[in-house]
C-alpha cells in the first residue's frame, strides 16, 4: 500500500483513494459502504452507485469525526472551537492545554494552524479524485452520477472556503494531478472565491431537492448534500463577496423551499431538525464532540464541573450580548460553577446536549443563517424597513427567540443589529464570529484592544490570517508563508 508522503500536500502516486467507513450507531449516514476499510482504490472504484457514493464518504468521515473537521486540529477541537478561542466567543478558564492557551493570546504559528491546512488539502484532494472518477463513469452502471458529482462540487467548495477564510490567499486545487498541485502558489481569495461560487452552481444543477442516501433513493437523512444545501452556501459566498441581490435571491430560494422551517431552540440541533440544511453524521465517538468539549462531565445543576474538567467557557462579552428573555440563552448555554470555587459561575455553550448515539448531527448549515444572509442583503439594497425588508428577516429570528421586533430604523444601526443577531444566533458554530468580523472590517480594532486583555502581546493585522506548513513550503518552491509569519 502505497503512503503519503509527510512534506507534499497531496498523494505522489497513481490515482487512488483510502476509504474510511462508518459502521455503526446513528453512523451508518454515509452510507452502507459496500467496500473494506483502508482499500486503495482507482478507477475500478467509479463502476456502480454504492462504490462512488463510497469514496465521497471519506470526506464525509474525516469531517464529521467530532465537532466539524476535528481530526486535523492539533488538539483534537475543531473550527469553531479555536476559531473561538481567537476572537471574542470563549475565553480560557482552568487549565488550557497549551495549544488553547495559544490561541486565546492570538499567538499562533505554523506548528498550530499547519496542521488544518494539510487535512483540508487531503480533503480536497479526495473530492477531486471523485470529481475525476465519476465524471468518466459509465451512466450505464451509475445510475445516480449527477447525485456523486454534485456531493462532490459542493464538498470541494465547502473546503476551499474554510482554507480562504482561515488562511487568505491559499492554494486553488482543481486537479488530482500532483504534479500540478505540488507546484501550486497561493492565490488571491478573490479568485478561490470565484472558484467556489463556480462549483457551487454546478453543484446546484446536478444536486436534486430532496435528500438522497448511499444507494441513490431518497431518505430523511440530511447527512449528504442536496441542491438546498449548495443553494444557501451559495448564498453565503455572495455575502461575502458583496454580490446583494444575488445573496437575497439565493437565501429566498431556500427560504422559500418547503423542506426547511425555522424551529424552536430546543429543536434545532437534533438529528431531524427541519431547519437542517446540511449536517454531518458524528463518527468515532458517535455523537457531536462540542457535547465533550464543553460539558465533560458537568452535572446538570450547579455546581456542576470538577477542577479542570472544561478548559473553556464563554466570554463575559458574549454572554452580555444576549438581551433579556433571549430563549437562546437559556435553551443553548448551561450556568455552571467549578466545585473548586463555587463563587465563580460559568456560562458554556449547549448547543448538544447529549453523548446519546444518532440523537444529534454536527449542523453545517441552516435556515435561520439564511435569513440574516437576507437581512443583511436587503440592507445593502436599501430596503431596511417595511414589506419585504431586512426588518422583516430580523424579526423572524428575534421572534423565534421570544425577543421584541427590532428598533433599529436607518441601514447603519440595522447593519450592526444583523450582526449582533448573527453573533447570539451562530456563536460557536463553525467559525462565524471570526469570519464576520473580517469580512466587516471589524476584526483589527476589536482585537488590537482584545488581545492584550486575553494575555497575549501586540495584535497585529497580519493575525487575521493563520500561518500554512513550513514543510509545505519547502516542498513547493512556489509556496510562501503567510505574510507576518516569515
Amino acid at each position: 500500500m502505497k503512503r503519503m508522503h509527510h512534506h507534499s500536500i497531496y498523494h505522489k502516486c497513481v490515482l487512488y483513494l483510502v476509504f474510511l467507513g462508518i459502521w455503526s450507531g446513528g453512523c451508518k449516514k454515509y452510507l452502507e459502504i459496500p467496500l473494506p476499510l483502508d482499500v486503495i482504490a482507482d478507477e475500478a472504484a467509479f463502476t456502480t452507485d454504492k462504490s462512488c457514493a463510497a469514496v465521497i464518504n471519506h470526506v464525509y468521515a474525516s469531517m464529521s469525526g467530532g465537532s466539524f473537521s476535528i481530526n486535523y486540529l492539533v488538539d483534537g477541537q475543531g473550527v469553531g472551537y479555536y476559531t473561538g478561542l481567537y476572537s471574542d466567543e470563549l475565553q480560557s478558564i482552568g487549565t488550557p492545554t497549551s495549544t488553547e492557551r495559544i490561541f486565546y493570546q492570538n499567538a499562533v504559528q505554523a506548528t498550530n494552524t499547519g496542521g488544518t491546512w494539510t487535512y483540508l488539502y487531503k480533503l480536497i484532494y479526495s473530492t477531486n479524485v471523485a470529481i475525476e472518477g465519476v465524471s468518466k463513469a459509465s451512466e450505464v452502471n451509475v445510475h445516480y452520477k449527477d447525485q456523486w458529482l454534485g456531493e462532490a462540487y459542493f464538498m470541494r467548495a465547502l473546503l476551499h472556503f474554510y482554507l480562504a477564510n482561515l488562511y487568505g490567499d491559499c492554494l486553488l486545487a482543481t486537479t488530482s494531478d500532483y504534479r500540478v498541485n505540488n507546484t501550486l502558489p497561493r492565490a488571491k481569495v478573490q479568485d478561490v472565491n470565484t472558484q467556489i461560487i463556480k462549483d457551487l452552481i454546478e453543484a446546484q444543477s446536478l444536486l436534486s431537492d430532496d435528500y438522497r442516501g448511499g444507494n441513490g433513493a431518497s431518505t430523511v437523512d440530511r447527512g449528504r448534500p442536496n441542491k438546498g444545501a449548495a443553494t444557501a452556501l451559495l448564498a453565503r459566498m455572495y455575502l461575502y463577496t458583496g454580490e446583494w441581490a444575488k445573496a437575497e435571491a439565493e437565501a429566498t430560494s431556500v427560504i422559500n423551499n418547503g423542506n426547511y422551517e425555522l424551529l424552536t431552540p430546543e429543536q434545532v440541533f437534533l438529528k431531524e431538525s427541519k431547519e437542517t440544511i446540511y449536517a454531518l453524521a458524528p463518527t468515532g465517538s458517535l455523537f457531536v464532540r462540542d457535547y465533550t468539549v464543553y460539558n465533560n462531565g458537568m452535572a446538570p445543576t450547579v455546581p456542576g464541573f470538577p477542577a479542570n474538567s472544561v478548559q473553556v467557557a464563554m466570554s463575559n462579552d458574549l454572554i452580555s450580548t444576549f438581551e433579556t428573555d433571549d430563549k437562546r440563552l437559556t435553551t443553548w448555554t448551561r450556568l455552571s460553577t467549578s466545585m473548586a470555587d463555587t463563587t465563580i459561575g460559568y456560562r458554556f455553550p449547549d448547543k448538544y446536549k447529549t453523548n446519546a448515539s444518532g440523537a444529534e448531527y454536527i449542523v453545517v448549515l441552516r435556515l435561520a443563517e439564511q435569513y440574516l444572509i437576507r437581512a443583511e442583503a436587503r440592507v445593502q439594497q436599501s430596503r431596511t424597513v417595511g414589506a419585504n425588508s431586512a426588518q422583516a428577516d430580523l424579526d423572524r429570528i428575534r421572534t423565534r427567540a421570544g425577543l421584541p421586533g427590532t428598533t433599529a430604523g436607518n441601514s447603519s444601526d440595522m447593519i450592526n443589529a444583523i450582526l449582533k443577531e448573527r453573533r447570539t444566533e451562530l456563536f460557536t458554530e463553525q467559525g462565524h464570529r471570526l469570519f464576520d468580523l473580517r469580512r466587516t472590517n471589524r476584526l483589527n480594532t476589536l482585537m488590537t484592544t482584545l488581545t492584550p486583555q486575553k494575555g497575549g502581546g501586540a495584535w497585529q493585522s497580519y493575525m487575521q490570517w493563520w500561518p500554512i506548513p513550513v514543510d509545505d513550503i519547502f516542498a513547493n518552491p512556489n509556496l510562501i508563508q503567510t505574510a507576518g509569519y516569515q
